[in-house]
């Protein structure tokens, strides 16, 4: 059927959007034919004058045609306001609902999807895309599907009046699409090279504002100006490319379909001269031409750009077509220890985890620590289920966090990662973020326990200080305070630190693990660190390496092994710590 599900993803509409479409064209159609009967009208009253004129006949009634005209634009005025109602008015919705619609799905997907696409790339497809199939739905759709049935109606209509004269007529609609769609593959392989050359650009501009402080820094502004100019003129270059081929062939379909005019006047010349019609029957269709053309003038213009979006609609459905993490909305686990078994997990072809089985238990501390790269980071990911596991099993309380829903899962996670993240609103209202709800004094009773007060004292409005995108007003260590008063704001009973302290000075670090000392307690706690002192006071230390686990044990046990990893990284440590410029 026209409107299955193939059609459904070619222009990735939903239900609803295929719904919206069907009242579009069938107001088009209702349009084109009321519009189409104005030149019934004017043929009408032609006819009356030439009757007065030849047979003698008296003039046509002036009142009649008068209220038929009037009808006539009260009529096209309605239909009018109908068709833009149910293009222009639903397509907004529709926008909505997508963008919503995207949201939603990617808040659903695994955080590795986000690992394997670039944010310019994402951003490119819901803002761009999403505004080219707006324009597509909105502009295009029911406006030329409903061309097409209203053409098909006229068309017959004027085979039952003459066959031949309608052929000469009509003949050109056929051509002029079928060249169009000829030219399908070349505007999709245009539209692709565009849209690639759209993502790079926005790519050198998210570069280069993130990075504007190192450029600086290295002076190579001028370098790194030219390149981004350079993507922006080929970006240029590829528009102006794919709009030249679009405008020949749409313009060379416009010339094809108007010769109809051209073999109109001809036909119905010759017929008239060998008596086969009278004059207002050739009149008749002069007339015709003059409106049948009119509903696809917009079209070809436009159909490129539904050819074009078919790139958008697949880039949009690709989202979709992801699967998302889902699971059991109940999780209800006998405790909260964490158990690792066997666990193995690949980053498209890199093996980061093989076989790893360790338990954090509940109210302890359990460190992970090694190398950089050996999966300290990816095992707390893991552990939250902002990935799934390649392997193995991991289970919170004796139930496969597989099973569970993300979001249920992480009510009862409290998380601190390394690379903080905040947004541009107030101290209080980012701590908040934390447990939805709370009052002021837990926030504030919160931020305390995260050593906050020294900093947001000496801040305008203290808590209620804006702290600019991503936290720009605050140093590292401030941020991170920050991040950490929201976690443990949620109080939640599994607790994940992934370099929790890394951005912290000596004395700062020491209040912080004090705070967490004081307030983790009864918690299943998992603290990811390099710095050897953050994990002095843990219960239970996992050392990893090559995505292994090297050792195991409590810290005074590692210590005293000879030649263990764990031991040779606090020695090393250690010996770096007194290294003086």
């Amino acid at each position: 059927m026209m409107f299955g599900e193939n059609f459904k993803r070619k222009y990735a509409l939903s239900d609803k959007g295929v719904e919206n479409t069907k009242k579009g064209m069938l107001w088009t159609v209702i349009v084109n034919l009321v519009v189409m009967t104005g030149t019934g009208i004017l043929y009408m009253l032609t006819s009356k004058f030439m009757d007065t004129l030849v047979n003698g006949a008296g003039l046509p009634n002036a009142w009649f045609f008068i209220l038929l005209t009037a009808a006539f634009v009260v009529l096209s005025l309605i239909t009018h306001v109908g068709q833009y109602v149910s293009t222009y008015g639903l397509v907004y919705g529709e926008v909505k609902d997508m963008r919503i619609g995207l949201a939603e799905r990617l808040r659903k997907l695994p955080l590795g999807y986000f690992g394997k696409r670039d944010l310019a790339d994402l951003t490119e497809t819901i803002m761009g895309d999403v505004n080219r199939m707006e324009h597509v739905w909105s502009h295009v759709m029911g406006y030329l599907y409903g061309s097409y049935v209203s053409t098909a109606i006229i068309a017959v209509c004027l085979f039952i009046y003459d066959w031949r004269l309608a052929i000469a007529c009509l003949w050109g609609v056929p051509v002029a699409f079928g060249l169009l769609f000829g030219s399908r593959k070349l505007a999709k392989r245009n539209s692709e090279i565009s849209k690639a050359a759209a993502v790079t650009v926005s790519d050198g501009i998210q570069e280069t504002l993130e990075n504007i402080r190192e450029i600086h820094a290295i002076n190579q502004e001028e370098k790194y100006l030219n390149g981004l100019y350079k993507k922006i003129d080929d970006h240029e270059a590829t528009l102006i490319q794919g709009e030249l081929a679009t405008g020949i062939f749409v313009n060379a379909a416009s010339v094809i379909m108007r010769l109809g005019v051209a073999t109109t006047i001809l036909v119905g010349a010759k017929l008239i001269l060998s008596g086969n019609i009278d004059f207002m029957l050739f009149f008749m269709f002069l007339l015709v031409i003059t409106r049948i053309y009119a509903p696809f003038d917009q079209s070809l213009a436009l159909i490129a750009e539904v050819f074009m979006s078919e790139v958008s609609a697949e880039r949009l459905m690709e989202i979709y077509d992801t699967p998302a993490a889902e699971g059991s909305e109940t999780f209800a686990p006998k405790g909260h220890d964490i158990t690792f078994e066997n666990v193995g997990f690949a980053y498209d072809d890199e093996q980061v985890l093989k076989g790893v089985s360790f338990t954090a238990k509940e109210g302890e501390v359990t460190a992970l620590v090694g190398p950089s790269g050996s999966g300290k980071s990816t095992c707390a990911r893991l552990a939250a289920r902002l990935w799934d596991a390649t392997d193995g099993k991991i289970s919170v309380g004796g139930v496969d966090i597989a099973s569970v829903d993300p979001e249920t899962l992480l009510s009862d996670y409290s998380m601190v990662f390394q690379d903080v993240v905040l947004f541009d609103d107030t101290v209080m209202e980012n701590i908040r973020l934390g447990r939805h709800g709370a009052t002021d004094e837990e926030v504030r009773k919160a931020a305390s326990a995260a050593n906050c007060d020294e900093f947001v004292e000496k801040l305008p409005q203290g808590y209620d200080t804006p702290i600019g995108e991503n936290g720009a007003k605050l140093s590292g260590g401030e941020r991170q305070r920050i991040s950490i008063a929201r976690a443990l704001l949620k109080n939640a009973p599994i607790v994940l630190l992934d370099e929790a302290t890394a951005s912290l000075d000596v004395e700062n670090e020491t209040k912080v693990q004090g705070a967490l000392s004081r307030l983790l307690a009864n918690k299943t706690v998992l603290v990811i660190a390099h710095r050897m002192r953050t994990v002095e006071a843990a219960d239970k230390i996992v050392v990893l390496a090559d995505g292994k686990v090297a050792e195991e044990g409590i810290p005074a046990e590692l210590m005293n092994k000879d030649g263990g990893m764990f031991k040779r990284m606090v020695e090393l440590q250690t010996q770096g710590a007194g290294w003086r410029i």
